[in-house]
């Protein structure tokens, strides 16, 4: 019996802003984030929506096609956290009255996050194969102001349901992994902000990557050419094509062409050069953009996976695609939410940027912003109140 991913969409907010923008009001060269940096826009969240309602905009979509009633387990992976106590899966088994005998937990390890809820739901599913996991990978990534690192931003989030038998992707069970304590990248709990020291995280990245390679190559007696297209952890584009590239050589694959990359890794980042980094949905927002925007069938390929979190763990593992996959795929949805944003100017960026919720506790009314399924709507005695969008 096989295990995986059985259903998968994401969510993205309806503000953007494009990275031509910042540059003119950063006084920068486009090309440096277009080109050097391979990105073109971020997502912006408005301050009524956070990583709950992000998380239930992509949930909604799974949820309406498919039946609840077998999920025992909600895993919610995010390192913004709204609740320092309270798991963030809480208000999702709620929302969508998911069933009372329910495991539900809020999982952190930066980016690595939703990896280690995969692994985790599916070792699970195993010994309980009637059952499903609800998987979910919600983000802001969030910078100082006028920083090196504030092009780099972005939110979304993906929403995952695991079975047996799935209709999307099987997940392989060799995998390699490691993990070594590093500070490139914390945030501690008293900062609104992330800090990072960019070249020392890229570095473990690439690093990290060749291990956990070698690791998964070993354990599974595959080689580079075996797998047909890979899917990364996307922070920047032009991070991933190094990495990749390197993946290659050390492999024995020399310098790839710029056709091969293109067909191994370039549909995959599609999505993530329109929503920016959204940390731990990340590298499943590459895996539903392959899907997507690879118009040849892909059954039966193998997709190499590369999972990163800043801290710092790595993962490399492989899944297959399953026949018929195409037919679940929520590819007009996901167009048609990517087409309809709105884009910023650098002064409404800036004024969702500096926009600062009470922390006293007192009733505070959040103003109405277009959002997804769900909102933000208040805050009274320190609680959030959250409310579903007609």
């Amino acid at each position: 019996m096989k295990f995986g991913i059985d259903a998968l969409s994401f969510y993205t907010p309806n503000y953007y802003l494009d990275l031509k923008t910042f540059a003119m009001a950063r006084c920068h060269d486009v090309s440096k984030f277009y080109d050097d940096l391979g990105q073109k826009k971020m997502s912006v969240v408005p301050p009524n929506e956070d990583v709950v309602t992000l998380a239930a905009s992509a949930v909604w979509d799974i949820l309406q096609n498919n039946d609840s009633s077998d999920i025992e387990m909600v895993l919610f992976a995010t390192e913004t956290g709204v609740d320092l106590s309270k798991a963030a899966a809480t208000y999702i088994h709620k929302l969508f009255n998911l069933p009372k005998r329910c495991r539900v937990v809020e999982l952190k390890q930066a980016c690595y996050g939703a990896t280690f809820g995969l692994q985790m739901g599916l070792a699970w599913l195993r010994q309980n194969v009637s059952k499903k996991v609800l998987l979910i990978a919600s983000d802001i990534a969030h910078y100082e102001f006028n920083s090196a690192a504030e092009s780099s931003q972005g939110a979304g989030a993906v929403a995952m349901l695991l079975s047996a038998n799935p209709r999307l992707l099987e997940i392989d069970p060799g995998a390699g992994f490691c993990t070594q304590e590093t500070m490139d990248f914390w945030r501690p709990n008293y900062s609104d902000n992330a800090f990072v020291d960019g070249r020392l995280s890229c570095e473990v990245y690439i690093r990290f990557a060749e291990e956990t390679w070698r690791q998964y190559a070993e354990l599974t007696g595959r080689e580079f050419a075996d797998h047909d297209r890979f899917c990364y952890h996307v922070p920047l584009s032009k991070l991933v094509e190094k990495a990749h590239k390197r993946l290659a050589r050390i492999s024995g694959q020399g310098n790839l062409t710029k056709e091969q990359y293109e067909h191994q890794i370039g549909s995959s980042l599609i999505y993530n050069q329109e929503v920016g980094n959204c940390y731990t949905a990340s590298l499943y927002l590459s895996v539903i953009s392959l899907l997507e925007n690879v118009s040849d069938d892909l059954t039966g390929k193998l997709v190499g996976l590369y999972s990163y979190g800043s801290g710092s763990v790595g993962e490399f593992f492989a899944a297959r695609v399953v026949a018929g996959y195409k037919r679940w795929l929520r590819f007009e949805n996901h167009q048609k939410m990517l087409a309809k944003r709105q884009e910023l100017s650098i002064v409404e960026y800036e004024d969702f940027y500096s926009f600062k919720i009470p922390t006293d506790g007192v009733l505070f009314e959040l103003p109405v912003w277009s959002v997804g399924k769900l909102r933000l709507k208040s805050l009274e005695q320190h609680q959030r109140v959250y409310e579903r969008v007609e």
